[in-house]
């Protein structure tokens, strides 16, 4: 098999039908925009959502909540994730993103207190719930704000 012998399978491409050709190719005059109107026109039409001047959808749905741009959005992981790592490891960014416990740090790490940790690390992150901070210095380890 050669390049030039390739051709798709058969009835998959079907032929572009040529608009506006003539009264016998059956699409011909007004090719099928019908007569006049807004819709014959070149450029006609109306842009997406238009409901011909009813009121909207996207105009008619409540708006729900409130997106604070301003807010800090931290990468949250628990004490327990902190069993992988060895005795004495120092725990930073980029170890854990090295390990893939998480994929993007956003605007920073936060340690939250759930599971147990049982091994004396030196974690850095740029926040600490109170009960990781305490486990983690149970542990006879250092929790240090970054």
């Amino acid at each position: 098999m050669k390049l030039h012998e390739l051709s798709p399978a058969k009835g998959s491409v079907k032929k572009s039908f040529r608009k506006g050709r003539g009264p016998g190719s059956g699409n011909g005059k007004t090719a099928g925009k019908g007569h006049k109107g807004q819709n014959a026109r070149s450029g006609g039409g109306v842009r997406p959502g238009f409901e011909g001047g009813q009121m909207p959808l996207q105009r008619r749905i409540p708006k729900r909540g409130f997106n604070n741009i301003f807010a800090t959005n931290y990468a949250t992981i628990n004490v327990a994730e902190l069993e992988r790592f060895e005795e004495g490891a120092v725990v930073c960014e980029e170890t854990i993103l090295g390990m893939g416990i998480i994929k993007n740090a956003k605007d920073g790490i936060k340690i939250l207190g759930r599971g147990e940790l049982s091994k004396a690390l030196t974690v850095q992150a740029t926040a600490f719930s109170a009960s990781a901070k305490e486990k983690i210095e149970k542990a006879g380890g250092k929790a240090e704000v970054i």
